[in-house]
């Protein structure tokens, strides 16, 4: 279920004096998942929704919340799920959408009934979702990983060489104001999104998976006055949006991003040259 409570999001002056239990329990979300379980999160971040759903032997429905203010989950909002689990489906209002480990899928404003479904209960789907305000409708849509035109960036070299697959924006599945995909690093890199960037037009939020063992150093705060979360495998960090989100971990890894703001255009940000960061 959702929790009850909204993370809200701190000044930028504030963070600077935070303790370390402090910015977990402002920026850092853990336990998303449970079998038979959808456990949500509503942020005050472009009031996104963040969510994994972990389903068993049965179906798991996604059920509305009184912080929607609408008569059901969707009825004014919209929703992106990937999967990072086994084989499972999506059905909305009536129509499937079969997703294997990586696979996404775009449920638009508007859908009333949602559930998520697992192919074996013994290697059960885990899909995360985030989800924001919309005020238009998109089709329903999915996309295999392999048809997300993958980017290459970085390099062995600066131990980032990383590739990026893009779901929801622009060029791929359409949305009102969501944009979102994942990326993957290869072995022997553990940079991601070095040299770093803000934008202040959209938040954004990392959720960190296939980690396994490995650690993983999160970095945020201003430009000047930075901090950094520890985070382990499936937790999320929250980066509003004057804040860096850059991380670095003890081996390679994959990150779900995802944002929603004034616009959609991936490029927009505010580059950040590393001499300047303290």
């Amino acid at each position: 279920m959702f929790e009850n409570s909204i993370r809200r999001t701190p000044r930028p002056q504030d963070v600077a004096g935070m303790s370390t239990q402090q910015l977990r329990e402002t920026f850092q979300i853990s336990n998303l998942f449970a079998p038979g379980e959808l456990r949500g999160h509503f942020t005050d971040l472009d009031r996104l929704v963040v969510g994994g759903v972990m389903p068993a032997a049965k179906p798991v429905e996604l059920p509305n919340h009184k912080e929607t203010g609408r008569a059901f989950f969707l009825e004014q909002r919209e929703l992106g799920a990937i999967n990072i689990g086994g084989a499972g489906k999506v059905v909305a209002d009536g129509k499937t959408f079969a997703l294997d480990k990586l696979d996404c899928v775009y449920l638009p404003v508007g859908t009333k009934q949602v559930s998520f479904e697992s192919s074996d209960a013994n290697t059960p789907g885990k899909f995360y979702f985030l989800s924001c305000p919309a005020h238009a409708a998109h089709p329903a849509a999915m996309m295999k990983s392999k048809d997300a035109s993958p980017v290459a960036l970085g390099s062995q070299e600066t131990a980032n060489k990383r590739t990026i697959y893009k779901f929801i924006h622009q060029g791929g599945i359409q949305s009102c104001q969501l944009v979102m995909g994942f990326t993957a690093l290869e072995p022997g890199n553990v940079w991601n999104s070095f040299p770093p960037h803000t934008h202040w037009r959209r938040t954004e939020i990392y959720f960190y998976f296939d980690l396994g063992e490995k650690v993983l150093a999160h970095f945020m705060g201003e430009p000047q006055q930075t901090r950094h979360l520890f985070l382990h495998n499936d937790e999320v960090a929250l980066s509003p949006n004057w804040s860096i989100h850059c991380g670095c971990g003890t081996g390679n890894y994959k990150f779900i991003w995802g944002m929603a703001g004034e616009n959609q255009v991936f490029d927009d940000m505010d580059a950040v040259k590393p001499p300047d960061l303290r």
